[in-house]
């Protein structure tokens, strides 16, 4: 019976560590990916400035930076798996995904053709493109996140690539329908949300398997590439 017992409490000790690492890992990674947002209970909560584009270019009553964003969290709703694969016409059907798609899908809720865009200006300076090599393929080339990362570069804001909880100054500069780019490592690029931690820090939408979500943009260790903001 004590053995038991010993065996029982040995279990409930391993579950809970399962659960203190579940919430803790990366700033709550696991939870955040399943829809489930958890945030220091005793921590003071950070207020930031809104200081994002009020341009609504397609006149539905809402900034172009919230529609990015909205656009973007639709992929969050409906989990919209990751799945890679090359595509004639370059689209991939409305339930699969990468990264990359998040960045168009999101951009369209603004009004905003990424593809044709990027297929222009790779047609036009094929050389300014590396992952190209020389040869565009308009099925794939605005799907591949260094040609994003070089688009990005040479047509819209650089801002900074630091990000530092807590500090308001330093976190204006961060906000919603922004783009973060990260090349190191891995090649992945993401949305900033409209929502924050509580240190001020805010939220990506991404996709990365198994599928999308809107996680803390704290909880990703690659360092950051690049941090860019839509010229509305």
């Amino acid at each position: 019976m004590r053995f038991h017992r010993v065996i029982l409490l040995f279990g409930i000790f391993l579950l809970s560590l399962g659960f203190v690492f579940t919430i803790f890992y990366r700033s709550g990674l696991i939870l955040d990916s399943i829809g489930i947002h958890v945030d220091n209970p005793i921590s003071r909560r950070i207020n930031i400035p809104e200081d994002f584009s009020k341009v609504d270019r397609n006149n539905n009553g809402i900034p172009d930076p919230i529609d990015i964003v909205m656009a973007a969290r639709k992929e969050v709703e409906k989990k919209t798996k990751y799945m890679s694969g090359y595509y004639a016409g370059g689209y991939p059907p409305n339930e699969e995904g990468v990264c990359t798609d998040i960045i168009w899908r999101g951009l369209m809720g603004a009004n905003i053709n990424l593809k044709e865009l990027m297929d222009e200006d790779i047609k036009m300076n094929t050389g300014e493109y590396a992952r190209v090599n020389g040869k565009p393929e308009s099925n794939i080339d605005f799907r591949r996140v260094p040609n994003q990362y070089v688009f990005f570069e040479r047509f819209t804001q650089s801002l900074t690539t630091e990000l530092i909880p807590r500090d308001i100054e330093n976190l204006k500069q961060w906000q919603p329908g922004d783009i973060v780019v990260f090349l190191e490592g891995f090649h992945h690029v993401a949305i900033i949300s409209d929502k924050r931690a509580k240190d001020g820090t805010p939220y990506i939408i991404h996709n990365s398997p198994p599928f999308a979500a809107e996680v803390k943009l704290k909880s990703i260790k690659t360092p950051i590439a690049g941090h860019y903001r839509w010229i509305y």
